[in-house]
């Protein structure tokens, strides 16, 4: 598979909105080889992310610790999403004040990321986890380690932009949006200024009357918002696609 199928695939995974996921009354077939790991983790990690439900979340990391055991050429990009998820509980710990915890949990979640890179340098499913990781918790970090995750996350992006940027006008509203404006807000967030009002110009230009547009626009009218809102996230996947997946491949399709 190209670098750039890899990437849009991955794209399509984190970056970006899984608000209002539903309730998964089955347990992933973690044993189906037919579905990637991305479809069999991803609903039960961002129903943790985006929900705080404790179960699925752990449901996620189990299914990634068996994963990892069945499925040794996608190691890389497992141990991203574990990356991501021991970010989550980083963030958590930080809210919570358990300041040993946090330490803990940053220091994994960082390691993780470091490995899942020496792994394999060209995954697009490494660095869009990492982007849309950082992109999602950075803020809520202890304030001395946010330029860190945030400079760690528009390194992931601006990887994505080199092998995706070619085909930007061709991408749907979803990969495409998320991939501008996580760009953007990483660019904002490290200083980049010059870099951010590009991404923003062109989130305009592709994608008017959309949510990115319309919070670009905002952004662009009066910049000191921009600090303290969020780009992304304005377009959200479709709910249940592991079943949707799961019916296709069972029908034939």
């Amino acid at each position: 598979m190209s670098i750039f199928s890899r990437s849009l695939i991955a794209a399509l995974i984190i970056a970006g909105c899984t608000a209002s996921l539903p309730a998964q009354a089955f347990d992933p077939p973690i044993d189906d080889k037919r579905l990637s790991i991305h479809t069999l983790i991803r609903e039960d990690v961002f129903a943790g992310w985006r929900s705080n439900n404790t179960k699925r979340l752990e449901r996620a990391e189990a299914n990634i610790e068996q994963l990892l055991l069945q499925r040794p050429d996608a190691r890389a990009e497992l141990l991203a999403w574990k990356g991501g998820v021991m970010l989550y509980r980083a963030a958590l710990a930080n809210e919570k004040g358990q300041a040993d915890e946090y330490a803990s949990k940053l220091k994994q979640s960082r390691e993780l990321f470091a490995e899942a890179q020496e792994i394999n340098p060209r995954s697009g499913g490494v660095f869009s986890l990492i982007g849309g990781s950082n992109a999602m918790f950075a803020d809520r970090l202890a304030q001395e380690d946010r330029a860190a995750a945030w400079e760690q996350s528009y390194r992931g992006y601006q990887w994505l932009w080199e092998a995706q940027g070619p085909q930007i006008d061709r991408m749907p509203l979803h990969l495409g949006g998320e991939l501008l404006s996580g760009l953007a807000q990483s660019s904002q967030r490290t200083g980049r200024t010059e870099e951010m009002d590009k991404h923003l110009d062109k989130i305009i230009q592709l994608y008017q009357d959309s949510g990115y547009a319309n919070e670009a626009k905002k952004w662009q009218l009066t910049p000191e918002v921009a600090a303290s809102r969020n780009i992304t996230c304005k377009s959200c996947h479709s709910k249940g696609r592991l079943k949707t997946t799961l019916a296709r491949l069972d029908a034939g399709e």
